[in-house]
Parts: structure tokens; C-alpha cells; sequence
């Protein structure tokens, strides 16, 4: 058994002997963030994957991330500590399905959140992230008819605020951010009557109805350090508020509670699978290692890098 107490100090030895880099998102334990060189969002995590010269790419997060990270850098090894850190949204849209839904459609672009498997990403023309979702369907042609998945919540936000009705709705959710309950935000909306109500856009309509930002997470960080509040409500996942509480330590924050009223935030069970100890055995394994087939990471390449380009 490993000794918890020197793992950070033996993973960081790691890292410089193999020319590795980690990347984490911030829905990953504290710990884990602490560890690693980046922590981002979806759209941030792409980008350093693409632009990182380390040899080795350990992913903490779930493993759509680092598929995509093995996506744009094909030369180097993505290393992910659980392959069991899956995604609740990622599997609401099975490649398969998705490719017979898509051909009831054939004069329709395609633009997938990027969480979503490979083969998905293959089946479509642009990716996505919640911090640029706008961006990319404003980007698109005035009447180019759209399928968008796998969020429904987020499709539908997408709807509104960019008033595309063209779009198609794949039917997916995300199990974390469907269980927000608008009685329970509202209920805290009472108990702090200064506090702002900061929502992901995955959440459902009537609770991105009620809050005074929607964004991603980066967004919603962001928007503490420029908004000047005292007090925030924050409707995603429990992770992101490491980072807030580290950025912003004289805020407030507390996490909205979810339907069960036994927890009073949401955690995501997949993201908090990775722990020190796994990113150190993958380092020193070299294993589980991302692996995919060449033709499917070459289609899937051009709607991620389509992104980026976007994002610019």
C-alpha cells in the first residue's frame, strides 16, 4: 500500500522523470487539483492537450476527456488513473443509435457536445463545449439546419438564447445537474436573500430560469471575480468549488441542493473516482492507456479541431 502522506511529493518525481504533464478538471477531488499542472473546464483541457509538449498526458477527469486529449495528440500516451470514470452524458448517446438517429436527418449539421465517445465525435461535423456552445451555433449558416446532442438541457438553452429553432434534440441528460431542485434553490434564495444563483447550462430550464448567470464552469468562476457579490448559489457539480473557495476566499459559496434532500450538493461519482493513488500507479505502469483506432481518431480530429478553430 502506497503511503498517502508522500504521494504528492512521489508523483511530482514522476512527472519530471517521464516528461509527463497532468490535466485535471474541476470536478475532480481537491487533491487531484492541487496535483496538477492544468485544471480547466472541457474547452480549456482541449486546448492544453493540443498545445502540451510533455511526452506523457495523464488525464484526471473522465474518460471522453482523455479520448479527446489522445484525439489531438496521437504521438503522445494519455494515461487515464480509472478507465471506469465514465459519463452519464457521454453514455446517454451510444454511437450506433446516434448514427441511425442522424440519418433521419441527412440536411443536417451535426454539433456534439464534447461529451461524447470518439466514435460519436466521428459522426459529427463540430464539436462543442459549454463555454463556447453559443459561439459555435451563432457561427453557423443563417437556416443550416442543426442536430445538436447529447444535452437536452443544454440544447434547449442553446434554443433560447441563440433563437435557432432548427435545432434537433438528442435526448440525453446529464444525471448530476438533472437532479438541481428549483424548490430547494428557491427555498435557499429565501434563507440568503443577497445571494446570486450561478447555474451550469446542463441544468434543466426552470432552474436556469430562476439564476442570475448560466455559464460554464470557467464561466462562473469568472463571473464571482468580476461581478463583486458576497454570496453565491452555485447549481453544478460540488467540484468547482475548491477552485472558488481558492480564488475567492473572503466569498461565500454554497453548493445547491439536489432533489434528495440527504446531500446538500451534487457530486458526479465518476469524476471522484480519481484519486492520487491511482494517478500514481498509471505513471508508474505507464497504464491504462488511451487507445483507439486510427480511422475513427482521424474523423473525430476534424470536429474538435473545427472547434478550436472556432474558439479562437
Amino acid at each position: 500500500m502506497v503511503d498517502n502522506t508522500t504521494l504528492p511529493e512521489k508523483i511530482e518525481a514522476l512527472k519530471k522523470a517521464k516528461n509527463a504533464v497532468i490535466l485535471a478538471h474541476y470536478y475532480t477531488r481537491p487533491e487531484v487539483q492541487q496535483i496538477a499542472d492544468f485544471v480547466g473546464d472541457s474547452l480549456a483541457l482541449s486546448q492544453a492537450a493540443a498545445k502540451t509538449d510533455a511526452d506523457i498526458i495523464l488525464f484526471a477527469g473522465v474518460y471522453f476527456m482523455a479520448e479527446t486529449a489522445k484525439v489531438l495528440s496521437p504521438d503522445k500516451k494519455v494515461l487515464i488513473p480509472d478507465p471506469e470514470a465514465g459519463c452519464s452524458l457521454a453514455d446517454s448517446c451510444n454511437a450506433k443509435d446516434f448514427r441511425r438517429f442522424k440519418e433521419r436527418y441527412p440536411d443536417h449539421k451535426v454539433v456534439a457536445y464534447v461529451n461524447t465517445s470518439v466514435d460519436v465525435k466521428a459522426l459529427t461535423d463540430v464539436c462543442c463545449t459549454s463555454s463556447n456552445a453559443v459561439r459555435i451555433i451563432e457561427a453557423m449558416p443563417a437556416g443550416e439546419k442543426i442536430i445538436f446532442a447529447p444535452d437536452r438541457n443544454l440544447g434547449d438553452y442553446l434554443k433560447r438564447v441563440t433563437g435557432r429553432e432548427d435545432i434537433v434534440l438528442w435526448d440525453g441528460a446529464c444525471h448530476v445537474h438533472e437532479k438541481f431542485s428549483l424548490e430547494r434553490i428557491l427555498e435557499l434564495r429565501k434563507e440568503h436573500p443577497g445571494a446570486k444563483v450561478l447555474a451550469h447550462p446542463e441544468c434543466k430550464k426552470p432552474v436556469l430560469l430562476a439564476a442570475d448567470f448560466v455559464g460554464s464552469t470557467a464561466a462562473i468562476i469568472d463571473y464571482v471575480g468580476t461581478d463583486g457579490g458576497r454570496e453565491y448559489i452555485i447549481a453544478t457539480e460540488s467540484g468547482i468549488l475548491f477552485e472558488l473557495r481558492e480564488k475567492y476566499p473572503d466569498v461565500d459559496f454554497i453548493p445547491a441542493p439536489p432533489t434528495d434532500a440527504s446531500c446538500g450538493c451534487n457530486n458526479c461519482e465518476y469524476m471522484k473516482l480519481v484519486t492520487l493513488e491511482k494517478i500514481y500507479d498509471a505513471l508508474v505502469n505507464e497504464a491504462p492507456e488511451v487507445v483507439m483506432d486510427e480511422e475513427v481518431r482521424q474523423r473525430a480530429e476534424g470536429s474538435i479541431r473545427n472547434m478550436l478553430a472556432l474558439s479562437k
